[in-house]
């Protein structure tokens, strides 16, 4: 039998979506299911580069089955100029097998992100990554003002999804809201899915 998971993915440069991918994993396992939380590789305009099969550090590099064996979907993203960075675009760009065959309609998605500045493109970066989730006939999950976090937070959060401000250097932990949104974005993925009988 094959264990029910909710896929976090992400991608980080400087290690604060990554913390954030490891919250929100936190708040799925809350939720009662697995989280198999996984990376992409960096891109590169150099034709010679290639990355190793496996990373140095952090999370294992995504796969097309790890997005099609999963209940559920939480999409992470630094923020670059107000949009997804290019790594994690490219590939879900490569996901039209997926598309083709509608392994992912149906499946509750969430999305995340973090930003360098307070007002640096945290929502538009979020909306950026819901279209192709959208196109892929998955159901967003966002988070309601039901979360006393979202009404209370003085860094990052927003309905739209979990987010964080991380400072101009990049090293601003996540506070306590943050970190509690990045939760309740899992936990809430993970109970949709049980409550749409995917998990």
């Amino acid at each position: 039998m094959t264990t029910s998971y909710i896929l976090v993915l992400y991608y980080s440069r400087h290690g604060a979506t990554r913390e954030m991918a490891r919250q929100v994993a936190r708040g799925v396992e809350l939720g009662g299911l697995e989280a198999r939380v996984r990376t992409v590789p960096a891109v590169s305009s150099e034709c010679e580069a290639v990355a190793p099969a496996i990373p140095e550090a952090g999370a294992l590099y995504a796969s097309l089955d790890d997005l099609k064996g999963c209940a559920g979907l939480a999409l992470g993203s630094p923020t670059r100029f107000g949009n997804m960075a290019a790594p994690l675009k490219y590939f879900i760009d490569g996901t039209s097998s997926l598309w083709l065959g509608g392994e992912l309609v149906g499946k509750p998605a969430g999305v995340f992100t973090s930003t360098a500045s307070l007002h640096g493109g945290q929502e538009t970066t979020l909306l950026s990554m819901l279209l192709p989730l959208l196109h892929h006939g998955m159901l967003v999950t966002g988070l309601p003002y039901s979360e006393s976090a979202l009404l209370e937070t003085r860094g990052g959060g927003t309905p739209y999804g979990a987010s964080h401000h991380a400072g101009a250097d990049g090293k601003r932990a996540l506070d306590e809201h943050e970190i509690a949104l990045c939760r309740a974005l899992g936990q809430r993925l993970a109970t949709t899915a049980a409550k749409l009988d995917i998990a």
